[in-house]
């Protein structure tokens, strides 16, 4: 095992905490789950630190190195969408990444704007249009008068990043990402069901 590539992945929901660690080659090096009772968020953090506390210096030992960073999954209820559209007159141009870059940019940047003390964690395109024609894909090289975009951002709280940021500052680590066990869950199969493989 090379046990200077590796990810750690945390998994944080209101009924149970996981922490595993994982080789570039996707095989496990540790796991270890503790089930709560569902309880209010401070109650979720204390056990988290707990958790953590007797969790990660197993795992530096295991892999005869620090623990830098952590991927998050959450599971609860600080997790919520906002949908817009965002469209840009063209001019009979080409449609290329260029213009789908400037859209996304403008549209994170609306998003940012309109929710406060918010942090987007994903930006998913759930439909193209030029000119009135819908893609479920990017049609790139096409020529249009417009091109818009219908975009759903998931987003949590500042103040849970905050608090997660806090936890693992005492331990040394740095929150790597921050993603959506909800989302993640769209992607497993009856073939794969680890969702930190996903």
């Amino acid at each position: 095992i090379d046990k200077n590539n590796f990810e750690i992945y945390l998994f944080i929901s209101s009924k149970k905490l996981v922490i595993s660690a994982y080789t570039s080659f996707n095989k496990i090096i540790y796991e270890k789950e503790l089930l709560l009772e569902l309880e209010s968020k401070n109650f979720i953090f204390e056990k988290l630190d707990f958790f953590l506390n007797e969790n990660i210096f197993k795992i530096e030992k295991i892999l005869k190195n620090f623990v830098k960073n952590i991927f998050v999954i959450l599971d609860f209820g600080e997790i919520f969408p906002v949908e817009l559209s965002i469209k840009r007159n063209s001019h009979k141009n080409i449609i290329n990444l260029e213009n789908l870059n400037y859209l996304l940019y403008e549209a994170k940047d609306c998003c940012k704007k309109t929710v406060d003390d918010k942090k987007i964690i994903h930006m998913l395109i759930n439909n193209y249009q030029i000119d009135n024609k819908n893609y479920s894909f990017f049609p790139e090289g096409i020529n249009g008068n417009s091109f818009s975009l219908d975009i759903k951002f998931i987003c949590i709280s500042e103040r849970l990043v905050k608090d997660l940021e806090l936890i693992l500052k005492k331990y040394q680590i740095s929150l790597g990402q921050v993603v959506s066990a909800r989302y993640i869950e769209k992607f497993l199969n009856d073939n794969e069901k680890n969702m930190f493989l996903m």
